[in-house]
């Protein structure tokens, strides 16, 4: 078995140019210039080693990796997580607002959090649902019928959500469910 170590780059048959970000007993995750990071055990692994800590195989180098590789790397990090995406506002109404859970039963103590806090969370929610759409949409071996099925589930969760489109400044953020007939 091939010995693979964090920062190699690789080329892999099917995924393209990668590289090694992590490497356990058992499995190995890689970041792929088009496909973003994906795990693979370590025992049905296989890719060529195009650059291993900056040197190509046989090959001394004296620096880690070249800018141009890091910048590449990490543009595809923050596409993948969202990172490069415009920011959406929380409505000015809601600035400094607490949002309070007080439990229904007698007793117990409520709890206060910062409307703020909560309405990155909601946003990390709808951003993480955008990225799962696009690894669906661009899966390579999932049918388009398996897909819209997917995509399905997906607009439920943002139709379960609609809720929280009150705390966007912009409606162009809110969350948009499955339209019943009398929207179109």
């Amino acid at each position: 078995m091939r010995e693979y170590t964090p920062g190699m780059r690789i080329m892999h048959e099917k995924y393209g140019e990668g590289i090694i970000s992590r490497v356990s007993l058992s499995s190995l995750e890689v970041y792929f210039a088009r496909g973003g990071k994906m795990e693979f055990a370590r025992g049905g692994f296989s890719a060529e080693i195009v650059e291993e800590l900056g040197r190509a195989p046989g090959e001394i180098k004296q620096s880690i990796a070249n800018i141009h590789e890091i910048e590449r790397l990490l543009l595809n990090v923050l596409d993948c997580y969202n990172g490069l995406q415009y920011k959406a506002e929380m409505g000015g109404k809601w600035e400094g607002g607490t949002l309070i859970l007080q439990p229904g039963k007698e007793g117990l103590k409520g709890k206060e959090i910062p409307i703020d806090t909560f309405f990155r969370k909601i946003v990390l929610v709808r951003d993480r649902l955008r990225v799962l759409e696009q690894n669906i949409n661009s899966h390579p071996s999932l049918t388009d019928v398996q897909k819209v099925e997917m995509q399905q589930y997906i607009t439920r969760c943002y139709g379960s959500l609609t809720t929280f489109n009150v705390l966007f400044d912009d409606r162009n953020y809110w969350f948009v469910g499955e339209k019943s007939q009398k929207d179109d």
